[in-house]
């Protein structure tokens, strides 16, 4: 058989590719090749040849023992997870590995009775064994691959889900900060609307805490039908929360008046997160002595919530790239660059989207569009 693969080499190679060819969305490549039949082809056929001289060490250091040997690849074997690992980077499933080798071993059977070429029962054995320990090694290697990128992108998404819960809960507490400093410098009573500030502050860390906690045991329970609340409603509570970061970066902040029968159906600790989002975010970048703006109004069938700031216009480049986690729209990189990414979500889960416009030279808007609905 040595002899036969030998001689036949590049005609096994080609009937490969062809068997390869025919698969849905599966072409040979040479990187593909590279680790894969050639190599067998030529291990194969020099293991044969070991046996054929009666040098079984040469064989087993080539591809190894029956079974596969566990404490040590053999040559065959690190070229064969090469292959596997080459075949998950390459976008493939691990069907498609054993398919390189059964290919292979089709490909031989078929040639050999075209051309009448026997071979003993030893040699079949040997083959059986090669193609075994082949593809037991690259299925092994393509899933220990597969579970440690798997691995790796949970990671990210908790370490991301982490870094929502902590950005939220700074939030939370900066402006409960804010809130109990203002009455302390002012000698406010907690009965006022600072104290107002401060409850809701404190609330919403109440249940930021309790979300996470509800999440971690009930991951894919369904939400049910969120309330219809009142819009203008809805933007004096973010005034209230607003005002206070408005005075400590020195610019003013005016919110337009809206109409009472106007009523949105969200979710309104997220959607009102959303929104300080947004408003920190103008605060913080706007220049000093200018002017934030809120204004709530409906447009047909949708509500937007337009956020107004002086910051001299967007950076040059794709302003989509602001709403992917961990990223920062200027070189002020205080914060975890969450913000609008955590923003966008809350939005979306009320059936709504967050969008931004540049105004160049001015500043930007960024804009909230929900469903509209009726307090009639």
């Amino acid at each position: 058989m040595n002899e036969f693969l030998a001689n036949n080499r590049d005609s096994l190679i080609a009937r490969c590719i062809e068997k390869v060819a025919r698969r849905p969305k599966r072409a040979a490549t040479e990187q593909q090749l590279k680790n894969g039949v050639p190599m067998f082809i030529d291990q194969l056929t020099r293991t044969l040849k070991a046996e054929q001289d009666n040098q079984d060490g040469i064989s087993l250091q080539i591809s190894g023992p029956s079974g596969g040997d566990v404490s040590r690849l053999s040559e065959m074997g690190l070229t064969a997870t090469a292959h596997g690992k080459a075949l998950l980077h390459l976008g493939y499933s691990v069907d498609q590995v054993v398919h390189d080798y059964g290919d292979l071993c089709q490909a031989i059977t078929d040639l050999a009775f075209e051309r009448d070429a026997p071979f003993s029962i030893d040699e079949y054995r040997t083959l059986n064994r090669c193609l075994d320990n082949a593809i037991a090694d690259a299925v092994s290697e393509f899933s220990a691959q597969r579970d440690a990128a798997l691995t790796a992108q949970r990671v990210i998404h908790e370490n991301q889900q982490l870094g929502f819960l902590m950005h939220e809960l700074r939030n939370a507490l900066g402006t409960a900060s804010l809130a109990a400093t203002a009455m302390e410098i002012g000698n406010l009573t907690p009965a006022g609307a600072t104290g107002a500030v401060l409850r809701r502050s404190h609330a919403a860390m109440a249940s930021l805490i309790s979300n996470a906690l509800a999440e971690v045991s009930l991951k894919n329970k369904a939400s049910g039908q969120q309330p219809l609340l009142s819009l203008a409603a809805f933007i004096a509570d973010a005034k209230s929360d607003a005002d206070l970061y408005a005075t400590t970066q020195g610019c003013r902040f005016t919110v337009a008046d809206v109409d009472p029968r106007l009523g949105i159906k969200v979710n309104h600790d997220l959607l009102l997160a959303a929104l300080m989002n947004l408003l920190h975010n103008a605060f913080k970048f706007t220049h000093r002595h200018t002017e934030v703006t809120l204004e709530a109004y409906a447009v047909g069938e949708r509500i937007l919530i337009d956020v107004k700031d002086h910051c001299g216009g967007l950076p040059p480049g794709n302003t989509e790239k602001m709403f992917k986690p961990f990223s920062q729209r200027s070189d002020d990189k205080t914060g975890m660059g969450l913000g609008l990414s955590i923003a966008r979500k809350s939005i979306e889960a009320d059936g709504g989207t967050l969008s931004v416009r540049d105004r160049p030279g001015t500043g930007c808007t960024f804009t909230i569009n929900l469903p509209r609905h009726s307090l009639d």
